[in-house]
C-alpha cells in the first residue's frame, strides 16, 4: 500500500512539533507540509494531490471549521483541538477523528490507522462495522464477547474502564479513548472526560447530568452539544 500523503493545518510552534515528531513515528505516513494558516493550506491542497489533513480549529484568517467547508475534494481530516464543544459539527462534516489536545501517541495513531487503506477497503470495513453489533474485550486474561446493545454506560478509573451492562460489569485495562474509538459512532455518546454512555439507555437527561441505567452521570462543560439531536 502506498503512502498516505498529510499535511499539517497548525498555528501553535509547540503543537506542530509534536505532531511532525508523531507524524516521523508512522511509517506510512508522508508528511508534506506544514501551514500556520488555512488559506496556504487551501491552494497547497489546490495544486497537490493529498491523503489527510491534520487542522487546527482556531487558525488565523480562517478558522478550521469553514476551512473545511470551503473544501470540494476534501482530503481525510483528523481535527487537532483543545477544545470539545466543535466535535459534533466536525463529525457532520466528516471529519475522521477528533483528537483533544494535548494527545499520546497512543490516541494519536488510533486516529491515522482509520485513514488506511483503499476506499474499497475503507467501504468494506465500514459495511462490516455497521453490520457487527458486539466487540471483544480483554478481561482478566480473557477475550469476553460484549454486545453494544448489552452496554448502559462505561467509566474511566485512571487506566482501567468500567463497562456497565444490563447484565454484570466487566473491568478491562485501556483508555476511554481507544474504547471510543472501538465504538459505533450512533450508538454511544462521550458526555464526560470519564463517561460514555449508550444513546438508547439514557432515560432522562438536562444540561448537568444524564439518567442511565438508573444512575446519574455529570455531563462536562465542554461535552454539552453532544447531547444535541438525541
Amino acid at each position: 500500500m502506498s503512502n498516505i500523503r498529510c499535511i499539517i493545518v497548525e498555528d501553535e510552534p509547540l503543537a506542530t512539533k509534536v505532531l511532525v515528531d508523531y507524524i516521523s513515528q508512522v511509517p506510512f505516513l508522508d508528511l508534506q507540509g506544514s501551514f500556520t494558516d488555512a488559506i496556504l493550506a487551501t491552494e497547497y491542497s489546490h495544486n497537490h494531490p493529498l491523503d489527510l489533513t491534520f487542522l487546527d480549529i482556531h487558525l488565523p484568517k480562517l478558522k478550521g471549521m469553514a476551512f473545511l467547508k470551503t473544501l470540494t475534494h476534501a482530503p481525510a481530516v483528523i481535527i487537532t483541538t483543545a477544545y470539545h464543544q466543535y466535535a459534533l459539527e466536525g463529525f457532520e462534516l466528516n471529519v475522521t477523528d477528533y483528537l483533544l489536545k494535548p494527545f499520546e501517541f497512543e490516541r494519536f495513531l488510533v486516529a491515522v490507522n482509520k485513514v488506511r487503506g483503499t476506499p474499497k477497503e475503507k467501504i468494506e470495513r465500514m459495511d462490516r462495522e455497521d453490520k457487527k453489533d458486539y466487540l471483544f474485550l480483554n478481561v482478566q486474561k480473557k477475550k469476553v464477547k460484549i454486545l453494544f446493545d448489552d452496554i448502559v454506560y462505561i467509566e474511566s478509573q485512571k487506566e482501567y474502564i468500567k463497562i456497565v451492562t444490563t447484565k454484570k460489569e466487566f473491568v478491562s485495562k485501556m483508555g476511554t479513548h481507544e474504547i471510543e474509538a472501538l465504538l459505533p459512532t450512533h450508538l454511544f455518546r462521550r458526555i464526560h472526560r470519564s463517561f460514555i454512555v449508550s444513546v438508547s439507555k439514557i432515560e432522562s437527561y438536562t444540561a448537568d447530568e444524564v439518567e442511565v441505567g438508573g444512575k446519574s452521570i455529570p455531563v462536562g462543560r465542554g461535552f454539552r452539544d453532544s447531547l444535541e439531536n438525541l
